[in-house]
């Protein structure tokens, strides 16, 4: 079994993705690991932009890079960006290789932590959250989402921006602050539903900590279960 990585959007959450992949890896020795190989799309047009009505279709990019894992040898393929998902039909219409869906694995993970029927805090862009991409998916499983009002989505908004520009202190204190507020809106998990966000909100402690659900680890954990199914190579 080979990963695919459709990546690049944005490239620390992509690197930040196969970490977790690595680190949920149950290996002894490099040969355990899974096969990766990564189609770092930069290229690939604003999400938001594209849900919102304000830039390019990146359907096309995506297709593109989405062919370039094929002809790599993917065996099945993982999308490290929450708002890219808003494609993930069209993606899949268009391959045979199995994309794994990213609120799937959230929705099994929060299953195995008995919060079956519970009100989930999403923060997220406002692509995704346009998008229904989390909302519908969990209404499907039993869950209702929670989201900030319209002045805390302009912070989230704000926050990721700062991580993509390198400043994640300043986006860990806006994040933290809207994740609070969540919680104590009665929220029983905080899903960081965008790759940005879990960078910022990785040093977090205290009574937040265990409310806080991350998504790319989530998806990077189906991964591992799905290319683990399937015997791997052993190599002296």
């Amino acid at each position: 079994m080979m990963l695919g990585v459709l990546g690049g959007m944005g490239p620390m959450a992509t690197v930040d993705f196969m970490g977790k992949v690595i680190r949920n890896t149950p290996a002894a020795c490099d040969q355990d690991h899974i096969e990766m190989v990564v189609c770092s799309a930069t290229s690939v047009p604003d999400r938001t932009a594209a849900i919102l009505d304000r830039g390019c279709d990146p359907l096309p990019a995506m297709l593109d890079a989405l062919k370039r894992l094929e002809r790599s040898g993917a065996t099945c393929i993982a999308i490290p960006c929450n708002t890219a998902h808003h494609w993930h039909g069209e993606l899949q219409a268009r391959t045979a290789v199995p994309i794994l869906h990213i609120v799937d694995a959230l929705a099994d993970a929060l299953t195995e932590r008995g919060q079956q029927g519970t009100t989930i805090g999403l923060l997220a862009t406002d692509g995704t959250v346009r998008a229904g991409i989390y909302q519908r998916r969990l209404a499907k499983r039993g869950f209702s989402c929670a989201m900030p009002d319209a002045s805390g989505q302009a912070e989230v908004m704000r926050a990721i921006r700062l991580v993509k520009a390198g400043d994640v202190d300043a986006a860990t204190t806006i994040l933290n602050r809207e994740a609070q507020a969540l919680v104590a809106g009665g929220c029983s998990q905080v899903a960081m539903a965008c790759t940005e966000i879990p960078l910022a909100l990785a040093a977090v402690t205290g009574e937040l900590k265990p409310r806080l659900l991350d998504p790319t680890d989530t998806l990077a954990r189906a991964c591992v279960r799905s290319c683990l199914a399937v015997p791997q190579r052993r190599v002296a």
